[in-house]
């Protein structure tokens, strides 16, 4: 099974690329069904604005939100996470985003990963993508 996820209250796809994927088999089995979203990141940008976030802090804290749309939308949520890939324009950064992301994954985080790349689509300061189960 695998089902595209698509959703307006998270920015669209800025490629061809669909904003999250749900995979398993499955299909409409209700809890325990093996299923899993993969997330395309998510960047910092309001989707009703079409414009980024002033700030690391605040591009985090909306790339977070929009991926607990895309999530939402997955029939997952932020609590069912069980891995995150967060990529930082400048590692120096890092403080302040783990100071925001740690008001979305209070008790028991997921795993994660945090890397520095040379560039984010059209200059975002932060993107952030999960892995998590699916619970219809």
């Amino acid at each position: 099974m695998r089902k595209v996820v698509a959703t307006d209250a998270a920015p669209a796809a800025v490629g061809p690329y669909s904003q999250a994927i749900v995979a398993g088999s499955g299909a409409g089995s209700g809890a325990g069904s093996g299923n899993w979203v993969f997330s395309a990141g998510q960047l910092g940008i309001d989707p009703k604005t079409g414009k980024f976030a002033e700030g690391v802090e605040a591009q985090t804290r909306q790339a977070l939100r929009n991926l607990e749309a895309v999530l939402t939308s997955a029939g997952s949520g932020l609590d069912r996470v069980v891995k995150v890939t967060v990529f930082l324009q400048n590692m120096g950064d890092f403080k302040k985003v783990n100071a925001v992301y740690s008001e979305f994954f209070e008790d028991e985080p997921p795993a994660r990963s945090a890397v520095e790349v040379a560039a984010l689509p059209l200059g975002g300061l932060v993107e952030i993508e999960a892995v998590a189960l699916v619970i219809e």
